[in-house]
């Protein structure tokens, strides 16, 4: 070799050098972006389906709410018929005690417990 080419070598040796390591680097680096991209399709399609699943239990608890509620509603206003008629039985009883009273002052009757509480004197 001579002494002129040798620099020249060393410079092409030098540059194959970093060239190789580069490459390296780059196979490297494009290694674990594929896999991160496997990763994250991967992870995409995972979600897809949970978001499918999701949007499915979302509209059946929806479906579940209604008749929750529908019931909630039939009990309250059969609760509140209840009430009426409570009302209603109160207050027969206080017309009947009246009648009740209303009818034994009219026969003069003396009854010393009524019905209604009071006492004939």
């Amino acid at each position: 070799m001579s002494a002129q080419n040798e620099p020249e070598q060393r410079t092409a040796e030098a540059r194959a050098a970093v060239t190789a390591s580069l490459n390296s680097i780059g196979t490297s680096l494009d290694s674990k972006m594929k896999t991160r991209a496997s990763d994250l399709h991967a992870n995409a399609a995972g979600i897809s389906k949970q978001e499918t699943e999701l949007a499915k239990q979302t509209t059946a608890l929806a479906k579940e709410r209604l008749q929750w509620q529908k019931l909630a509603d039939t009990s309250t206003k059969k609760l509140n018929e209840i009430g009426d008629t409570q009302n209603w039985a109160e207050t027969i009883e206080r017309d009947l005690l009246v009648i009740e009273e209303t009818l034994r002052l009219v026969e003069g009757k003396v009854v010393e417990d009524s019905a209604s509480g009071t006492n004939d004197f």
